[in-house]
């Protein structure tokens, strides 16, 4: 299992087939008290909406609702920024599967509120748990 990151995002990159990865990342988040409230095939998607053969990759968009009820109690139009997007998708070359999160801090941090940056932190940390969660699988 590697790690990755980017301004916006953090992840792994695991050995697991994609669906194993798929099962992973729910259950992690499950374990974490995230439920799934929306999922995007984009593959899918771009083959039906635009005849483009695309790799494996879907969009879980994962809630915790009592920490989406603190951050909307907080601040009412956070909800534009809900729920935690969770991606899955075949890395290039193929053999590996990587998993990503959207990194809360920097996402909450738009709302420039003081109160919201512990909350991020802490949605940042249930997020990291679920990536090693989904990584200790490949092992």
């Amino acid at each position: 299992m590697a790690g990755r990151s980017t301004p916006y995002s953090i992840g792994i990159t695991t050995g697991l087939p994609f669906e194993d990865a798929v099962s992973a990342t729910r259950e992690a988040l499950a374990s974490e008290g995230f439920g799934i409230l929306t999922e995007i095939d984009i593959r899918s998607t771009l083959k039906e909406k635009l005849g483009i053969d695309f790799p494996p990759y879907l969009i879980l968009g994962a809630c915790n609702p009592p920490l989406a009820h603190r951050a909307l109690s907080t601040e009412p139009d956070i909800g534009t920024l809900l729920p935690c997007n969770v991606i899955v998708r075949t890395a290039p070359g193929g053999g590996e599967t990587i998993v990503s999160a959207m990194d809360p801090v920097p996402a909450l941090g738009l709302a420039a509120n003081s109160e919201l940056e512990s909350l991020g932190t802490e949605v940042r940390e249930r997020l990291e748990r679920v990536l090693a969660l989904v990584g200790e699988r490949e092992g």
